[in-house]
């Protein structure tokens, strides 16, 4: 793509084309009544006299270990996650993501964990998750893209995201920029960013709850901005904390969408360049 120099706020809007990418037996309930049967009964079985136990065969062990061991099941299970993991990884470079800083986070961090348990099953396969509010946890080629183009072989000191949703996206992100701040406008949403990433210990993640179409000036500029919802343009105050030099890569759109990049190359001078089509959740003001 070739790069076009424009004065902002560019009105993006008239971007068009491309296109999206037996259940168990319940158990009996315990009542007075069948407590009573069940004392009877077993009263009867002890009076009951018993035949002699076989003895065991000579050649037979004392015991067989019919169940894997708690620590073995464990290992096994975090082993076989982890082929999952690599697996998921191999398919988003397959797709084009060659960033090996970016493709190394997505390795390191368990997507399971930031979706419902009864959807673990889909942890994995390339594709966007609800997470309740009507929003989505993007698809993991999304995610590793998106990020790439920003970094762009660069190093990432001090990043924005807006839209932390499950807080997915803001964990790699951990794992590639110095420091990064994270604005959700959900508030269900914030608080369970909250929960999903306590049991990671991210030491360098800054969780806000706010809108995200202001940015958070007080911290700003940042060496990169990542929209996780589309607008049909970027803000104009989003665009202002960024450095010089430095990109934002958003979603642009409305019933169609594309992603794009935006780089800072002056005081009042920005430069877009559109990547490829792309679907995500609108981008709104305020908070909820």
């Amino acid at each position: 793509m070739t790069e076009q120099r424009k004065t902002f706020p560019l009105p993006l809007s008239s971007v068009t084309g491309g296109a999206t990418r037996k259940p168990g037996t319940p158990a009996p309930v315990a009542t007075p009544q069948t407590a009573t049967q069940n004392a009877r009964t077993a009263a009867q079985v002890s009076a009951a006299p018993r035949a002699p136990s076989p003895a065991p065969s000579p050649r037979a062990p004392s015991y067989v270990q019919t169940t894997q061991s708690a620590p073995a099941a464990a290992r096994s299970d975090l082993a076989a996650t982890e082929a999952v993991r690599r697996a998921m990884v191999g398919r988003v470079a397959r797709q084009g993501v060659q960033d090996p800083k970016v493709l190394a986070a997505m390795e390191t961090v368990p997507r399971h964990l930031f979706i419902e348990p009864a959807m673990s099953g889909q942890a994995y396969v390339d594709a966007s998750l609800p997470i309740g509010h009507n929003q989505t946890i993007s698809q993991p080629y999304i995610v590793a893209r998106m990020i790439e183009a920003m970094r762009a072989g660069g190093t990432l000191g001090r990043v924005l995201e807006i839209g932390t949703g499950c807080g997915y996206q803001a964990a790699v992100l951990s794992f590639v920029a110095k420091e990064v701040y994270s604005i959700e406008r959900i508030k269900p949403l914030h608080e369970l960013a909250k929960t999903n990433l306590r049991p990671l210990r991210i030491s360098n993640l800054r969780l806000q709850y706010g809108d995200g179409m202001l940015g958070m000036p007080q911290v700003a500029p940042f060496d990169g901005i990542i929209l996780a919802a589309a607008g049909l343009e970027v803000p104009q105050a989003l665009l202002e904390q960024l450095a010089i030099g430095a990109r934002l890569v958003a979603p642009v759109g409305g019933q169609v969408q594309h992603l794009h990049r935006i780089t800072r190359i002056g005081k009042t001078e920005w430069a877009s360049e559109t990547l490829e089509a792309c679907h995500f959740v609108p981008l709104r003001p305020g908070t909820v």
